[in-house]
């Protein structure tokens, strides 16, 4: 809800949330004693601090240095960008968590450590102290998000505090980041039900033609918009993918949970398989859904859609930025195919389909429309994941070639088991509400027209990485 209200906000306290998630679990108490009390109180703001100019992705190639002081704390220097909530006046201070390497640091990204790095120092008795060295050298100009402060941040011999173990800071920053994904993806997702709700009312407005089988306002000059077929293949498209999203997004919240609270081993490790497994998929699919949704949105609108007053413009430009950070959803769809498809031989992908498995087979008969298309798609998608396992031994390209179109197949086939699960608890009961009728119709929208995607999506995955390496850099 916040982040349909505005992206650019939600941005604040979901860093700070995340922030807290790394301190709690890697920093020392004194370092929590001092420093959470007052972030999840909102007094305070969290920031990440891992991008650098030279260095996105591949950030065993950064340069900040963290120097080791006399009373233990340490002297952090270097330059960060694309840092969000970097500087601001929303809050009394900013506590940054910064990614930089000791002067003893192995290469690579077994050499980082974190830190934490505040805007104010901190007093003793809790106050605030001195301005540290840490600040915004410029505001970045982007496409979307305006109300967001995104900054350069320029840490110049910063007075820092190490969290967690020395070159381990990866492992601690990476704490907050499935939960940070999960939440990106619900951005994509927030976003797309704003401009959902926007086109559904608009389109129940406005006026434009006759309905292909005659008119239905015969008082009126013309119909709304909404009897339109492909204003409807719009708005259902839109639908369909905000509440399957809503529901996987929900379903991978679960796995989260069930992770870090059950007191079942067994369960604990199963939990965290799936999140693994699926959190790319949350961060990279829900996002690109949500691109499309606001792109819909705003062609229901025609014109207007691409008029400032109207609003729709503005989601297509914000949420574009969802598909960007947190990792690219290309990096994301790596992470999918290399670490936790191939990296695990199948295994994760095999909870997760068997899963799927057990719910078409125990299914009762009058869900047929649901589970026979839902278990041909698994079993479209075990082929696909075969195929790759298989590829991948011979041909390292193959990973890369095939990872977005796979990543994309997996997502189509997660939220029809969604859809599935949705109609099962709305079967028998649409006759009494309707909103059991909207979710059934939805559902068989999503079969007949949303899920058969995954044909041609397979298609391109098996046809190989070698179309991909027929030109020279020079001839692109």
């Amino acid at each position: 809800m916040v982040n349909s209200a505005s992206l650019s906000f939600g941005l604040y306290p979901m860093l700070t949330a995340g922030a807290c998630l790394s301190i709690n679990a890697h920093a020392s108490e004194e370092l929590k004693a001092a420093y959470l009390p007052n972030m999840y109180a909102g007094v305070w703001a969290g920031s990440m601090c891992l991008t650098e100019p030279h260095a996105g992705t591949d950030l065993g190639i950064i340069r900040t240095k963290a120097e080791p002081q006399a009373d233990g704390s340490y002297k952090v220097s270097g330059t960060k960008i694309f840092i969000t909530g970097g500087e601001h006046d929303l809050t009394e201070n900013i506590i940054h968590l910064v990614l930089a390497k000791l002067p003893d640091a192995p290469a690579g990204p077994k050499g980082i450590s974190l830190f934490l790095v505040p805007k104010f120092m901190v007093n003793a008795d809790g106050s605030l102290g001195a301005r540290n060295p840490a600040n915004c050298g410029s505001i970045e100009h982007k496409m979307g998000i305006q109300a967001s402060a995104t900054c350069v941040m320029n840490f110049d011999e910063a007075v820092g505090y190490l969290v967690g173990e020395p070159n381990k800071g990866l492992n601690a920053m990476f704490t907050m980041m499935n939960y940070e994904r999960l939440g990106v993806g619900i951005q994509g997702l927030a976003t797309g039900e704003r401009s959902y709700q926007n086109a559904v009312e608009y389109a129940r407005d406005r006026l434009q033609s006759r309905s292909p089988t005659g008119a239905q306002n015969k008082d009126k000059v013309a119909d709304p918009i909404i009897v339109h077929p492909d204003v409807r293949r719009m708005l259902l498209t839109m639908k369909a993918s905000n509440e399957g999203g809503r529901a996987f997004s929900t379903y991978v919240a679960m796995q989260l949970d069930t992770a870090k609270f059950s007191e079942d081993a067994t369960t604990r490790k199963r939990a965290e398989d799936l999140v693994a497994l699926l959190t790319p998929v949350a961060k990279a699919f829900l996002t690109d859904l949500g691109l499309e949704t606001t792109v819909h949105g705003q062609q229901v609108f025609g014109g207007h859609g691409y008029i400032r007053e109207w609003g729709q413009e503005q989601l297509v430009r914000d949420v574009r930025i969802t598909q960007i950070y947190e990792g690219t959803n290309g990096i994301q769809a790596l992470d999918l195919v290399g670490r936790k498809i191939v990296g695990s031989g199948g295994a994760f992908y095999n909870l997760f389909a068997d899963e799927i498995r057990h719910f078409t087979a125990t299914a009762s008969a009058d869900l047929a429309e649901f589970t026979k298309p839902l278990n041909d798609a698994v079993t479209t998608l075990d082929e696909l994941t075969a195929w790759l396992l298989d590829r991948a031994k011979s041909n390292p390209n193959e990973i890369g070639a095939a990872s977005v179109e796979y990543l994309q197949a997996f997502g189509y086939v997660a939220y029809a088991y969604m859809w599935a699960l949705m109609a099962k608890a709305a079967f028998g009961k649409e006759n009494q509400d309707d909103f059991y009728a909207s979710k059934l119709g939805t559902a068989r929208f999503y079969f007949a027209r949303l899920l058969p995607r995954i044909h041609s999506l397979s298609a391109s995955v098996k046809a190989g990485s070698e179309s991909l390496f027929l030109l020279d850099a020079a001839q692109f």
